[in-house]
């Protein structure tokens, strides 16, 4: 059944069929042009066995940002040098899931689980059959079932059309709010223009709240004329499929993520063609700013050093000010990535959250002091040195 799956993927498009056969070959022989070199940290890669070392394709190491217990789920997994990486940088009670749809990486990624197991000295890796842009069908299942249904019929089908959405909705390749960190290195840009939206809101539906994406990826910095996106060797090369780098920020924003930042960019192009720089860029993203906006007094003072500054839902906050901001926006405002920008000023007399009202977020408001420290206030610290620092002499 996998050769059926196979030969409708090379069916489609040129572009993708130029990169299901551009990687399968790779998977088989090595293509040191596929994709720029990347430096790994040396003492994850002891373990590593040097087929993989030799036929994974990258051009970041998003691996830096992931910590230790993480569920990391790795976006166009390959061969699965990242994922081995990842495993023993979140450790035992960590988790690693690779998810690829090329059946050749797949094979060989997996022919090694156990051998990798036995050198850490615990298994936490999982390689699944499933396309990124679509996580939640389990390709190893519909294969499966069609295997016992084949498709012979207009009529066999649309009845494997239901079959999708029954295995969608059923048996989740990834499931919902399951996963700390989503990483990818070099593959959102192999994928279809048309299948973006959907691979972005893919991203941002299977991290948990608190959870974060951390893409490798490779950007232009002008838009792809489109002669070239049609060029099948040049896509399948990670070439002109990629994102303007602005436009790239830009998708993470319009799928619900905040915090976005860029934490690496590659100062010289990796290749320039017809005038176009193609580079290397890591960019953090961060799920969990839905919620309602609730009015309990508070402020928050930005630190600089920038005069003002605006987020992504166009809260300006004014260097030294005390801005009115939501219960939402405080709690978050204290998370990475923006510990130590602000200061958070809660009032004194608590507001419970069963009672709070409705706040707008929109409006651009200085909290005036004597709204958060409330009627009557009169606080004043007695004069027994608590206001001097314990390792310091008071003045």
């Amino acid at each position: 059944m996998t050769t059926s799956l196979n030969t409708l993927t090379k069916s489609g498009e040129s572009t993708e069929a130029s990169v299901y056969d551009r990687y399968a070959a790779a998977s088989k022989q090595v293509e040191p042009a596929l994709c720029c070199p990347v430096q790994y940290a040396g003492q994850y890669l002891k373990v590593v066995p040097q087929e993989i070392i030799e036929k994974d394709y990258g051009c970041g190491d998003p691996s830096a940002w992931v910590n230790e217990g993480d569920t990391v789920l790795d976006l166009g997994s390959g061969a699965g040098k990242l994922c081995y990486i990842m495993s023993q940088v979140v450790g035992p009670q960590g988790n690693v899931i690779g998810v690829d749809c090329n059946a050749e990486m797949l094979k060989l990624s997996r022919k090694y689980r156990d051998e990798v197991a036995g050198k850490i000295g615990y298994s936490n890796v999982d390689f699944r059959y499933g396309l990124i842009q679509d996580l939640q069908l389990d390709l190893d299942l519909l294969s499966a079932r069609l295997a016992k249904n084949p498709v012979q019929s207009s009529s066999d089908w649309i009845a494997g059309r239901r079959l999708e959405e029954q295995l969608r909705k059923e048996r989740p390749l990834i499931a919902d709010n399951t996963i700390d960190c989503v990483v990818s290195n070099c593959v959102l840009n192999l994928v279809c223009q048309k299948d973006r939206l959907q691979l972005f809101a893919e991203i941002f539906r299977v991290l948990k709240r608190g959870g974060r994406a951390v893409i490798s990826d490779i950007v232009s910095d002008e838009t792809v004329p489109d002669h070239m996106q049609q060029d099948g060797n040049l896509w399948s090369g990670c070439l002109s499929g990629a994102f303007r780098e602005d436009l790239f920020l830009e998708a993470f924003a319009d799928a619900g993520f905040h915090g976005i930042m860029i934490a690496k960019r590659q100062a010289e192009p990796w290749q320039t063609i017809e005038g176009i720089e193609f580079r290397s860029m890591t960019v953090i993203a961060w799920k969990g700013k839905d919620g309602p906006c609730l009015e309990r007094h508070q402020a928050v003072v930005y630190k600089g050093p920038f005069r003002r500054v605006e987020d992504d839902d166009g809260h300006m906050f004014v260097r030294g000010q005390r801005m009115a901001v939501c219960d939402k926006l405080t709690r978050l405002i204290q998370l990475p990535p923006y510990v130590g920008m602000f200061e958070t000023i809660e009032p004194h007399q608590e507001i419970p959250l069963n009672v709070a009202e409705s706040y707008d977020c929109q409006r651009l408001k200085v909290r005036d002091p004597r709204e958060t420290k409330g009627p009557g206030y009169d606080v004043t610290i007695a004069a027994s040195g608590a206001c001097c620092d314990a390792d310091e002499p008071c003045c």
